[in-house]
């Protein structure tokens, strides 16, 4: 068995299988445990790790039974032989290990820093260190709540790791292997650009290896940067490096002892970059195969755009910021968003506006803002051209209100969440389409608990798992059911909603919660469609089949074939119908529902057309 922290927080059975953990608070929980293998952990200190804000009056009972299921997911993969036990004391609970050294990924990878450290011998010293850093498979404590605990915990490593990725390419460097060296260090680079020790070592590598002109270039690029976004000058390690190059005189250890490394100065602080994200979601959950294409799309590529689309209410917002929060540390340049409220009650914003508060954010003053939208759009460029940036563009309409917007640096990323595919952006500017679907059940009865609190929905995992049917699995409607029934503590549990919502004829009235609701949501879209393409969504309430093709839209539509697939087009475009094969759609029954209620008067002739067809 085998408890690993150096990327998602997972247990490994002896068979090399993940067990399954679980909601995100459940490895959060563990994540506190395995901090403190051995030792007692306060029940008080677990609720803070689980809960940013203030903590809901049944937090003890959740953390009872997470630590409940943590318990028996142990026993049935036979812990107990490995030594492993979960126990309970007063007001705590203590997770027992054997050998932390061994069972738990992040022990392993300090003891094998520390025992590189003792080799004389460079390629015994390489051995070590690779393994040590084969042990990390993303991010440390990736996949839990995050909080203050963690997030320090998980810094403390990544610092350890940067060490041991320099003292990697000193040993390479010391047994004449500087090109190895060089990239080594090149990647971690480019994801800390102001790490002065590190730029350094490359520096010092690439002039070893012949690369001169390339080290002085790093070298340029990072004094630049610094004066940038920190107004200050490169440091004495920087510089050292650079006349050594200059002097063709390089000193032949390269590597920065672990001491100067975590000592020097490497990151900006926040009052000097621009930080505009809102605050992190509330009670997200599931979601992984998304997040990993959000990963995937965003590296690789200069300036990579990834493209979150999917249809009203589907949650892309919510996994923008909260992929945006996750990966704040990647993101030393700051962090901009925008709502360009491409599909909103009030009108779309004005590009000019955005830009004029992107540069302000920047540290361009009002008195020396640039007067045109051009000028604006290059300052803006230049601005971000030397940063490592994350740009978030929320709920966009058109690729021309986004192009102007995105970042001019190829180490930026930029985030655009839409209900539209945007096919333009994909097409001009390689932006990789990251598609957000509705919820399966086990994550959107999950969602329900996290509003809800697990117990509730443990009480009644049945009625959850109908209730969230009806729902469609879209969190918009998840949350207003849970928030209906939240705020109505007599009107009976989770079954007793779910026959409310049974009933067709009231359903969309009752998920929305103050205005905002799943009709609502879909009313923004539908009003920015091209007339046909409206008037067949009002049909589309007649048919009540699993599926309908362009001949079945062209009979309720009344109108040509061709004309038909046009508008089921755009309605595909816009996530209102779903595409299931070639001209056949997908309509859900929220969506069917919607279009139901667009009607003013039942339509008879439609409905016998339909039946005739």
């Amino acid at each position: 068995m085998e408890f690993r922290v150096l990327g998602t927080v997972s247990v490994v059975s002896e068979r090399g299988e993940p067990l399954p953990l679980g909601p995100a608070k459940r490895r959060s929980l563990l994540a506190m445990l395995l901090l403190r293998p051995n030792a007692e952990v306060a029940v008080d200190r677990l609720t803070e790790a689980l809960w940013d804000e203030e903590p809901p009056r049944h937090s003890r009972t959740v953390v009872q039974g997470h630590v409940c299921r943590l318990r028996t997911l142990l026993d049935e993969h036979r812990a107990a032989a490995h030594g492993v036990e979960l126990a309970t004391r007063s007001g705590a609970y203590v997770l027992r290990l054997p050998d932390p050294g061994t069972l738990v990924d992040a022990r392993r990878f300090e003891e094998l820093l520390r025992l590189a450290r003792t080799r004389h011998e460079p390629g015994e010293a390489v051995a070590l260190l690779r393994e040590a850093l084969g042990l990390w498979q993303g991010p440390a404590f990736a996949g839990t709540v995050g909080g203050r605990a963690l997030e320090a915990a998980a810094h403390e490593l990544e610092e350890l790791r940067l060490v041991a990725v320099e003292e990697l390419a000193g040993a390479h460097g010391r047994l004449g292997e500087h090109g190895t060296a060089a990239a080594v260090l090149r990647a971690e680079a480019v994801a800390h650009p102001l790490r002065e020790p590190l730029i350094a070592a490359l520096m010092l590598a690439l002039g070893r290896a012949g690369r001169q002109s390339e080290a002085l270039d790093w070298f340029h690029r990072t004094r630049l940067l610094l004066a940038d976004q920190l107004g200050v000058d490169p440091g004495a390690v920087l510089t050292d490096a650079y006349t050594a190059l200059l002097r063709a005189d390089l000193p032949q250890d390269d590597a920065p002892t672990a001491a100067a490394v975590l000592t020097a100065p490497t990151t900006v602080s926040a009052a000097d970059v621009p930080q505009l994200l809102p605050r992190r979601p509330g009670g997200f959950t599931g979601r992984q195969p998304e997040l990993a294409a959000l990963d995937r799309a965003t590296v690789g590529a200069p300036g990579p755009i990834a493209l979150i689309t999917g249809s009203a209410g589907v949650g892309k917002t919510a996994l923008a910021l909260h992929w945006a929060h996750r990966h704040g540390a990647d993101f030393p340049g700051g962090r901009l968003f925008a709502d360009l409220r491409g599909y909103s009650s009030t009108p779309a914003r004005d590009t000019t506006l955005v830009l004029r508060g992107f540069l302000l954010a920047l540290g361009v003053p009002a008195e020396a803002m640039p007067e045109t939208p051009e000028a604006m759009g290059a300052r803006y460029r230049a601005l971000t051209a030397g940063r490592r940036m994350l740009v978030v563009l929320d709920n966009a309409r058109a690729s021309e209100h986004i192009r102007p917007l995105l970042p001019g640096g190829e180490d930026c990323v930029t985030i655009v969440t839409s209900r539209d595919r945007l096919g333009g952006l994909v097409a001009s500017d390689a932006a990789r389409p990251v598609p957000l679907a509705e919820l399966p059940a086990a994550e959107s009865t999950a969602l329900l608990a996290a509003v809800l609190g697990e117990d509730v929905v443990a009480a009644e995992p049945e009625a959850a798992v109908h209730l969230a049917g009806l729902c469609d699995g879209l969190p918009l409607a998840l949350r207003a059911a849970a928030a209906r029934l939240a705020t109505r503590p007599h009107a009976g549990g989770l079954a007793a909603l779910a026959g409310e919502l049974a009933d067709e004829q009231a359903r969309l009235d009752l998920l929305n919660v103050e205005g905002a609701g799943v009709a609502t949501a879909l009313g923004l879209t539908v009003q920015h469609l091209p007339g046909p393409a409206r008037r067949l969504f009002r049909q589309l309430g007649l048919h009540t089949g699993p599926t309908l093709d362009t001949s079945t839209a062209a009979t309720l539509a009344d109108c040509p074939p061709g004309r038909a697939a046009t508008a089921l087009d755009q309605l595909a475009a816009t996530h209102l119908v779903i595409e299931s094969g070639p001209r056949s759609y997908a309509v859900h029954d929220l969506v069917r529902l919607y279009a139901r209620s667009l009607a003013s008067e039942p339509d008879p002739d439609g409905l016998l057309r339909l039946l005739d067809h």
